[in-house]
C-alpha cells in the first residue's frame, strides 16, 4: 500500500536572493516520520538574479519533486494551489531612507489636509460661536475649547485605527486594516495571474 503524504502550500513568504527554496519552508507536509525531514529538505527553486521580485510556484511542481525521490507515494494537496515568493533586497540603507521620506510625506500631507479642512468648515468661528453660547463672552481664541478639541482628533485617529506604535488595544481589526487586507489579496491574485501568463507564453515559445 502507497504511503499518503498531504502537502498545504503556504499562500506567501518572503526570500532572500541565490537562497534555496525546500519544500520545508514553503509548505506544511503531513506524512510517515521516516520520510517527513526528506521531504522537507527536497530543493524546488533558486532565487535567481534575473528573477522578478514575486516569484510564483505551483504545487505541480512540488509533486513532481516529491515523486522523484518517492515515485510510489499518492500526494494529496491541501488549501492554496500556489505560493507566492517575495524576493527581498538586503539594502536595508536605502529602504530606512525611502521609510522616512513617505512618512514625512504622508505626515505634511496629513497636516494639510486637516488644515484645509478646518478652514472650509470655519472651525474657528464654530469654536468663537459656542464658546460665547455656553459663557456670553466674545474671544477670538477660545482655548478652553481649542485645546481639548485638538486632542481628541488625534485620540479619535489612534482609536480609529487602533494602533499606537505596535501596541493594539483590541483584536478587531481597524477599517485600514481591512482594506490593506482585501488590496493585498487581490494583489496577490494579480501576480499569481501574471506569473501564469508568462510561463503559458514561456511554454509556447519554446514550442
Amino acid at each position: 500500500m502507497a504511503n499518503s503524504i498531504y502537502i498545504r502550500l503556504r499562500h506567501k513568504f518572503n526570500a532572500a536572493l541565490h537562497d534555496c527554496i525546500k519544500i520545508g519552508k514553503m509548505a506544511n507536509v503531513v506524512a510517515p516520520q521516516d520520510m517527513k525531514s526528506a521531504i522537507d529538505d527536497i530543493d524546488v527553486y533558486h532565487i535567481r538574479p534575473e528573477d522578478n521580485k514575486f516569484v510564483v510556484i505551483d504545487a505541480m511542481d512540488v509533486i513532481q519533486a516529491i515523486h522523484k525521490k518517492f515515485p510510489e507515494c499518492d500526494i494529496q494537496t491541501i488549501g492554496p494551489s500556489q505560493t507566492i515568493i517575495e524576493v527581498v533586497s538586503s539594502k536595508k540603507r536605502s529602504r530606512t531612507i525611502l521609510f522616512l521620506l513617505v512618512w514625512i510625506l504622508l505626515f505634511i500631507g496629513a497636516g494639510l489636509t486637516i488644515m484645509n479642512f478646518h478652514e472650509d468648515v470655519a472651525m474657528s468661528s464654530v469654536h468663537q460661536k459656542i464658546y460665547y453660547l455656553i459663557t456670553g463672552r466674545q474671544d477670538a481664541k477660545p482655548l478652553v475649547l481649542q485645546i481639548p478639541y485638538s486632542l481628541g482628533v488625534g485620540i479619535g485617529m489612534i482609536l480609529f485605527f487602533n494602533h499606537i506604535f505596535k501596541k493594539r488595544f483590541n483584536e478587531e481589526p481597524s477599517p485600514l486594516e481591512v482594506e490593506i487586507f482585501n488590496y493585498q489579496q487581490d494583489l496577490d491574485q494579480y501576480i499569481i495571474l501574471q506569473e501564469n501568463k508568462k510561463l503559458e507564453a514561456k511554454r509556447h515559445g519554446d514550442q
